[in-house]
């Protein structure tokens, strides 16, 4: 982790990194960053300042749920299938389609 930085501005460089048609949970953010802050890093994305520039609509749930987005879910979903990310939404909750396989991994 860089002290010199902010938690939100290191989750959102690490955000910056995640490129169009991949998505990541909030626990890779937390594991990428040395921890388990999961929900800080959900309040990060609550307060990214520029929500398409910083792509946190590419941030799932680790059970592959969509999650909430600043300008609503229905947007992250057309976001994400716009990226060709395959998106089940005929449950309930919306929900990635083989995680692993749209999973982005950070380079250590």
């Amino acid at each position: 982790m860089d002290s010199n930085k902010s938690f939100n501005q290191q989750c959102y460089d690490l955000l910056r990194q995640i490129p169009a048609g991949k998505v990541v949970t909030y626990a890779d953010i937390a594991h990428q960053l040395g921890g388990k802050a999961y929900q800080a890093v959900g309040n990060a994305m609550a307060k990214n300042p520029d929500v398409i520039v910083v792509p946190c609509h590419r941030v799932v749930n680790s059970n592959g749920n969509i999650g909430k987005f600043a300008l609503g879910t229905d947007k992250k979903i057309a976001l994400l299938k716009q990226e060709g990310i395959i998106i089940n939404t005929d449950t309930e909750n919306a929900k990635v389609v083989n995680l692993d396989k749209q999973r982005h991994t950070f380079k250590s």
